[in-house]
């Protein structure tokens, strides 16, 4: 265990969490949401510092990040946890585990050997995925300023619930961030996910004015989100950020709780892609559809392919210098 960041105590013994905008007000003898922040006599501790319950070594492409650093290697860690309850979640085994099982395991890892771990296999960055990174803020906050200090860059795979404190917490150390923007119901986030549509948006805001490279996902699930009307809605609130961020719109299959319907069918993500370039966004991909025309990078300038994908795996690669070959156009990202 290990005293939380980001709490204050109230009367009673009740200690406020500002970590989430969930900021759950916890009685002692009690947890969070998350279910891995705890309530020990007035004192909040994170119950999954150390507890490493998975690291693999990814492509930083399956996080996705197509515009940051394309064709590294991220050495990918998670714990126990999340302040979510997505219904259609893919790695619930590990993010629901403390709600679920009633139990929290992980192997005892300290930051020092992820990051000698990720230096020695020659990976560009250290992702904090799977789960949640948010929950897992001391751990993620101790190796993200080691892996700096190493010339490793940190990014996040994140639902988006972070609080302004948290942000500017994380912010000195976090070069770059793929935030999921499930919804853009409200009714729909609070069913679906237990949680508010308005604190992932008001979190959005924030990454690009600290500079913080941003992409954004969508899993466009059959009957929930799969609406033109909303994938509207979606895809302006993205180029509201910025023109130059990247909208993934990937292919939901039952899952979890969810399996009472298909898988999304190719032709919506398609529709899904036009409606993102209709907005005015530059790169819009499909994915969880290998081999699919929209999971390649064009130029937003000459209209030619630059970046070539299948799945994970990078293939042609007409770049140079962070600009198009063919017309000399700067391309938007960071380590093209």
């Amino acid at each position: 265990m290990k005293e939380a960041m980001l709490y204050s105590q109230r009367p009673e013994g009740v200690a406020e969490c500002h970590l989430c905008h969930h900021r759950c007000a916890i009685r002692p003898g009690h947890a969070g949401i998350c279910q891995v922040r705890e309530n020990r006599d007035g004192t909040l501790y994170s119950l999954v510092y150390r507890k490493l319950i998975a690291r693999h070594i990814d492509p930083i492409e399956k996080k996705p990040l197509f515009h940051f650093h394309p064709g590294s290697s991220s050495y990918s860690i998670a714990t126990a946890g999340c302040n979510f309850r997505c219904i259609f979640c893919q790695n619930f085994s590990i993010s629901q585990m403390p709600r679920d099982e009633k139990r929290i395991e992980g192997s005892d890892v300290a930051p020092e050997e992820i990051v000698a771990d990720a230096k020695r296999l020659r990976c560009t960055t250290i992702s904090y995925t799977y789960t949640e990174p948010t929950v897992f803020m001391e751990y993620a906050f101790d190796v993200g300023r080691l892996a700096h200090e190493a010339g490793i860059k940190n990014v996040w795979v994140s639902n988006g619930y972070m609080t302004p404190e948290a942000l500017d917490l994380i912010a000195p150390y976090l070069d770059g961030i793929n935030v999921d923007l499930k919804s853009f119901s409200a009714e729909t986030y609070k069913r679906m996910m237990g949680a508010k549509l308005e604190g992932v948006l008001e979190t959005l805001r924030l990454f690009r004015p600290r500079n913080i490279w941003l992409e954004v996902t969508t899993l466009v699930v059959p009957g929930m989100n799969d609406s033109e009307a909303e994938l509207r809605q979606i895809a302006e609130f993205v180029a509201s950020l910025g023109r130059e961020v990247p909208w993934h719109v990937s292919r939901f299959h039952p899952d979890y709780q969810m399996d009472d319907r298909g898988a999304t069918p190719v032709r919506t993500l398609e529709r899904a892609v036009e409606i993102g370039k209709a907005a005015g966004l530059r790169y819009v991909y499909s994915g969880n559809v290998p081999g699919d025309r929209n999971e390649h990078t064009y130029c937003p300038s000459c209209g030619k392919r630059v970046i070539e994908r299948m799945g994970f795996m990078i293939g042609r690669y007409d770049i140079e210098n962070g600009a198009c070959r063919s017309c000399h156009a700067p391309l938007d990202g960071v380590g093209l």
